[in-house]
Order: structure tokens, then sequence, then C-alpha cells
């Protein structure tokens, strides 16, 4: 496990890495890393679904999987996670079950965001566990990278 400081680059900084390697792999570009209680990178993931061919195989699902297999826990108490796109319901239903502490995302998902749009999962008073949310962290250069992904596709 390296620490943040030893890498020199911010979680949401590793978070667009993993978005930009998910992109040149085709896949829609969303990036995910979980940071342990004192800081140090537990997990990195980009979004996998074609290459996987399986539609839960999300950035934030897989760090998810490999933090938790990492610390020997189905939770992920004291750990934070960031993301360069809202999480969708799945991923927002998952991360209050691992119970972190703290999301960070970049770029708003009005059509399929599960946090601040859509169902909204940690303001349901069926969720068990809510963590702080933080939106818009490193917001410009998420949407640029999805914005630039999906143009491509259009055209």
């Amino acid at each position: 496990m390296t620490n943040e400081l030893e890498t020199g680059l911010r979680p949401m900084d590793l978070a667009l890495a993993e978005a930009e390697a998910a992109a040149a792999r085709g896949e829609v570009p969303v990036g995910a890393v979980i940071t342990g209680p004192e800081g140090q990178i537990l997990a990195r993931a980009g979004n996998r679904t074609l290459e996987m061919q399986d539609p839960t195989a999300h950035a934030e699902m897989l760090a998810i999987r490999e933090a938790c297999r990492k610390i020997g826990s189905e939770r992920l108490i004291g750990c934070d996670l960031y993301v360069t796109l809202e999480p969708c319901p799945m991923c927002a239903g998952a991360i209050s079950f691992a119970r972190l502490r703290r999301l960070y995302f970049g770029a708003a998902d009005e059509k399929g965001g599960g946090v601040d749009h859509g169902p909204r999962i940690f303001s349901q008073t069926t969720c068990h566990h809510r963590p702080e949310v933080y939106g818009g962290i490193g917001e410009t250069a998420a949407a640029a990278l999805l914005r630039d992904f999906f143009a491509v596709r259009r055209s």
C-alpha cells in the first residue's frame, strides 16, 4: 500500500488517472480510489463492465471489493472513496453497506446518479449508513473526460 504523500498525487488525481485508463480501454471513463484511515491508498480502479462482461464492474464496486479484500473485512470503517462521477444507485447502496466514512465525487450525474440525483439513496429512511458527501471535487476534469468520451462515440 502506498501513501498518497509517497506518490505525490491526491486521491482524486489518481481516480482521474483510472478514468483516463478506462477510456483508453473503451470503457466509460470513471475512476475510483479508496483511502484508509491514515490516508493510504487501499484500492484504485476504473470501469471494466465491457472487459469483464459484468454490469456491476463499476469503478466504485471494483475498488470496494479490492479494499475489503486487502483489509479482510466487508466494512471499510474510517475509509474514504474518491470517484470521478456521482455514484449510481447500485454503487451508492454498496457505499452505504461498506460503511465508508466519506464520499468525494467529481462530476454530477443528473441522469444516472443516485446520491444528489435520482433516488438519492443516502436520503432514504431505509439507508442505515450515510457517509459524508462532498461533490464537485475535480469536477471540471472529470466532466471533460466524460464529454470528450461520448462526443467521439456520437460522431
